[in-house]
C-alpha cells in the first residue's frame, strides 16, 4: 500500500446523496472507501438516483446500520460498525 492511499470510512448520516458523492470521488485518489448509510431507510429515488449508479463505477459496495435496509445491502450492527471506525484512517460524516 502506498503512504498516500488510505482507508476511508464515509458515515451518510444526514445527506445521503452528498455521501455518495464524496465516496465516489474519494476513489479517484485510490483510496479504500467504506460507505455505511445510517439514521433512516433510504427512499427508493435515492437507492437508484446517479449517485448510487457512481458507487457502481467506484467500485464500493455500500453497508447500512437500518435493519430495514437488509435485503438491499449488508447491515452493521456496533460492534462492525465499531470496528470499521476503529479500522480506519479516517472517518467523514456526512
Amino acid at each position: 500500500m502506498s503512504k498516500n492511499k488510505r482507508k476511508l470510512l464515509v458515515l451518510a448520516r444526514r445527506d445521503p446523496l452528498e455521501a455518495m458523492r464524496v465516496a465516489a470521488g474519494l476513489t479517484i485518489f485510490g483510496h479504500d472507501i467504506r460507505l455505511v448509510f445510517m439514521g433512516k431507510s433510504l427512499a427508493e429515488e435515492t437507492m437508484e438516483s446517479e449517485h448510487a449508479e457512481l458507487l457502481e463505477l467506484s467500485d464500493i459496495v455500500p453497508e447500512t446500520t437500518v435493519v430495514d435496509m437488509a435485503e438491499f445491502m449488508d447491515v452493521l450492527d456496533e460492534n462492525d460498525l465499531a470496528t470499521a471506525l476503529r479500522t480506519s484512517d479516517g472517518v467523514i460524516n456526512i
